[in-house]
């Protein structure tokens, strides 16, 4: 359980995520992931970054149970972490292909938004529940990845949209039967390692370089909003309904 990382071939690292039952991290998780994908974009041998996961979804955002006991140490904590690992993800020296399979929400937005490409499996849904979790924040990640009054809609009803939609919009590269997953992750990987390891770098910077948007900055300004729901009480009092109407239903 946790974070680790491999090399299944010359110039590929995988860093793969593990916190059941749903890939919910912790407040350390988010660290150790952006720990883990920044090793790996500094390794002169890498040239590409798969940032996997194992289970049944690909990542379900902020473990929530966590911040009801710690509170704010640890909303603190969750929201310098997410901004650390998307911007881990963001700022990899390498390209970083996201593999995602099952559900991709919260947090899983913005490490996928911030990716350079998206692998999915059939049965991925991406969405941000934030409204009803009690948060905000990621609208800057989701708007990387679908239309902006899509974008929208989805953040204010918190609908999820499947990998074909996404597809359909450009933001995933490919969608494949589960099963089939890390093998067309791993085929995207190896088509990207294969080009000059210096050249690949100096890409990604200057693909950076020439983004529209600041999304470190835009991230952090909406976390100010999160913390402001927070101090005025009314992410307690959404957040302690979680999971309860469904439970209810």
């Amino acid at each position: 359980m946790g974070v680790s990382c491999s090399s299944p071939e010359k110039g590929i690292s995988v860093v793969t995520v593990d916190y059941p039952p749903v890939n919910a991290l912790p407040v350390r998780g988010w660290f150790a992931l952006a720990d883990a994908v920044r090793t790996a974009g500094r390794d002169p041998g890498t040239r590409c970054v798969i940032l996997a996961a194992e289970g049944r979804g690909f990542n379900a955002g902020v473990d929530i149970k966590e911040i009801r006991t710690a509170g704010q140490e640890a909303l603190i904590g969750a929201n310098r972490g997410c901004a650390q690992a998307f911007a881990a993800v963001y700022e990899c020296e390498t390209p970083v292909v996201a593999a995602v399979q099952g559900f991709c929400l919260g947090g899983g937005i913005g490490l996928v938004g911030n990716a350079d490409a998206v692998v999915a499996g059939e049965d991925a849904v991406f969405g941000l529940p934030e409204l009803d979790r009690g948060a905000l924040g990621a609208a800057t990640h989701l708007a990387r990845l679908v239309p902006q009054h899509l974008m929208r809609a989805l953040y204010y009803t918190g609908r999820t949209a499947s990998a074909a939609e996404l597809h359909a919009h450009g933001s995933v590269w490919r969608v494949v039967p589960r099963a089939q997953l890390p093998g067309a992750a791993l085929e995207l990987a190896r088509q990207i390692a294969a080009k000059d390891g210096r050249l690949l770098r100096m890409a990604k910077a200057a693909i950076n370089g020439i983004d529209p948007v600041d999304v470190r900055r835009s991230y952090r300004f909406e976390q100010g909003f999160t913390f402001e729901a927070n101090l005025s009480g009314l992410a307690g009092r959404v957040r302690d309904t979680f999971g309860r109407r469904e439970e209810g239903a």
